[in-house]
């Protein structure tokens, strides 16, 4: 390892410029990172910032590090554990953060662009102004975590675990989140356009408002999902599953659905303009009087179209998400 730690801001703790001393402060941190004092047990915090690009921390433990304006560009981070660790507007562009410790850490203006974060634990993560895009998140676990103006665009995602995720103003898009667990995630006004949604699971989702504008969601599974006012115009939903979905409002024009599941699902409202439904499953005619058909509706034999009053294109425009807080300022030594 060559490069050093440099520039350290006023009042953090003052590491050696030296880089074998910077390596040493990092293998000296102990494992449970506190220090007892009497019988009081006092978090111990330390604050790293300056650059360390191309540096060597496998297996390091940097639990509740608190890590400002620091520049980690392609460091080696593998299996290093940053639980309830503070990343403030950092740059961990292209570093190695396989099935790294992120649990319960607290980002804000940072940056994984590129990163590989394969099989990393980001359970109860909360991010906010973070981006990920182009980042391998494969097998990584986000369950429990909150995120807000975050980026995930053109990150590839297969197998990664969302679990009760709380999503909000997120970006998807583009990603490949094939068989990737959403369960349960709150992701109001979330965008999954163009993204790769094969096989993904979305079951009791909060997808309202959401884009999943031509986005490839062959065989995904929106069960129970709440899809009021969502945005699935120009999609491929080939064999997925709406069964029990709230679609109220919801713009299906142009979509495909060739053996999409519909049963129970309510279409009040949606617009099915343009829609391909000759070859879905479990429509009832009921369903069709409550939607919005228009030019192009193609629907399973026996089935009749019917326009609706008022709106002829869904409601979505009428949907709001919830605010999203203003993102702090990215120094420009970081900004990409």
């Amino acid at each position: 390892m060559s490069p050093e730690f440099q520039g350290f801001a006023p009042g953090m703790m003052r590491l050696s410029h030296l880089l074998v001393a910077v390596t040493t402060a990092f293998a000296a941190l102990p494992a449970a990172s506190v220090a007892v004092a009497g019988d009081r047990e006092i978090s111990r915090l330390t604050s790293f910032g300056g650059s360390c690009k191309n540096c060597e921390l496998a297996g390091r433990n940097m639990s509740n590090a608190r890590i400002t304006g620091a520049n980690f560009t392609g460091a080696n981070l593998t299996g290093a554990s940053l639980r309830d660790a503070r990343l403030f507007a950092s740059n961990f562009t292209g570093a190695n953060l396989t099935k790294a410790d992120l649990r319960d850490s607290t980002m804000s203006g940072t940056s994984f662009t590129g990163a590989n974060l394969t099989s990393a634990s980001l359970k109860s993560t909360h991010a906010m102004g973070v981006t990920f895009s182009g980042a391998t998140l494969s097998l990584a676990d986000f369950s429990d975590a909150e995120t807000s103006g975050t980026a995930f665009r053109g990150a590839t995602m297969i197998g990664t675990v969302l679990r009760s995720a709380t999503l909000r103003g997120t970006s998807f898009e583009r990603a490949d989140l094939s068989r990737a667990e959403l369960r349960d995630v709150r992701a109001a006004g979330a965008s999954f356009s163009g993204a790769r949604l094969v096989d993904a699971s979305f079951r009791s989702a909060d997808l309202r408002g959401a884009s999943f504008g031509r986005a490839d969601a062959s065989g995904a599974s929106f069960r129970d999902a709440d899809l009021e006012g969502a945005f699935l115009t120009a999609g491929v939903f080939a064999r997925a599953s709406f069964r029990s979905a709230d679609m109220t409002g919801a713009s299906l024009a142009n979509a495909r659905f060739d053996g999409a599941d519909f049963r129970d699902a309510d279409l009040s409202r949606a617009a099915l303009a343009g829609t391909d439904l000759s070859n879905a499953l479990g429509l009832t005619q009921n369903q069709i009087d409550d939607a919005c058909s228009g030019p192009g509706t193609r629907l399973p034999r026996g089935l009749v179209p019917r326009t609706c009053r008022g709106n002829q294109h869904g409601s979505r425009q009428e949907f709001r998400a919830p605010p999203i807080p203003p993102l702090p300022p990215i120094p420009s030594s970081i900004r990409r």
